[in-house]
């Protein structure tokens, strides 16, 4: 399968960041960062990554993992909740910083943008992933669902009160976030444009139809209004 156009973004910054560093490896920080999804294949690419993710038994599976891949030494875990952030990890010390599938679940999502904006070095970049509500009113309208519909279009939030997370984002309502916390956002894209949308028996009768959507989310990622209806938004934002 191709990369995606998350992972490609990130691709770009972290090149950036070495010349910045003049070779020096790209410091990366993985807020909420759980088994290290993201974290053990930035370390294998030769990143020094933090995780900073309150659950135990997330950072435990993150170390066997960082361990079986040999980058061990390149990962340092930290036990903490993305509200004491400022207290672990120091100012202006990432040229990364990483909030994928965070923002939807913390109590606070503007002090913990504000803490990941002071976490991050001049030059530097914070990476968001988040929950899309359009992508969830459609996906579920598609689907017959229309209360369920309903009640997303309804809730200020964006969520139904039996899920977990606990709200979800809108294109202007997340770069909105992010500018607020004085960053400059450069890149706003969807994740997941098409892919929830083809049936998947598509997938499995074609295996050629894989690498198309594959190469179709690429093209489409950044392209309004397209972008707004993915299952998750992509903002890159820049401290300058």
């Amino acid at each position: 399968m191709r990369p995606d156009a998350v992972r490609l973004a990130l691709d770009t910054e972290l090149a950036a960041a070495r010349r910045r560093r003049d070779g020096e490896p790209p410091r990366v920080l993985d807020v909420g960062g759980g088994s290290g999804v993201l974290a053990v294949p930035f370390a294998a690419a030769g990143c020094a990554v933090t995780v900073v993710e309150p659950n135990p038994n997330a950072l435990a599976t993150l170390s066997r993992r960082a361990a079986d891949a040999g980058v061990h030494d390149r990962i340092t875990a930290v036990q903490a909740d993305s509200d004491a952030l400022g207290q672990v990890v120091s100012a202006g010390s990432a040229d990364v910083v990483l909030a994928h599938g965070l923002l939807e679940v913390v109590d606070d999502p503007k002090n913990t943008v504000a803490a990941m904006a002071d976490a991050v070095a001049p030059g530097g970049i914070v990476s968001v992933l988040a929950a899309n509500r359009t992508a969830a009113l459609l996906h579920r309208a598609i689907a017959g669902r229309l209360g369920e519909a309903a009640a997303l279009a309804d809730d200020p939030a964006g969520r139904l009160p039996e899920e977990s997370l606990l709200r979800r984002f809108d294109t202007d309502g997340l770069v909105s976030l992010l500018t607020d916390a004085g960053l400059t956002v450069e890149l706003v894209q969807g994740h997941g444009v098409l892919s929830e949308l083809v049936p998947g028996s598509v997938l499995q009768q074609d295996t050629s139809a894989q690498d198309a959507l594959a190469a179709l989310e690429l093209k489409l990622a950044p392209a309004a209004p397209l972008r707004d209806i993915a299952a998750r938004l992509h903002v890159i934002a820049r401290r300058a």
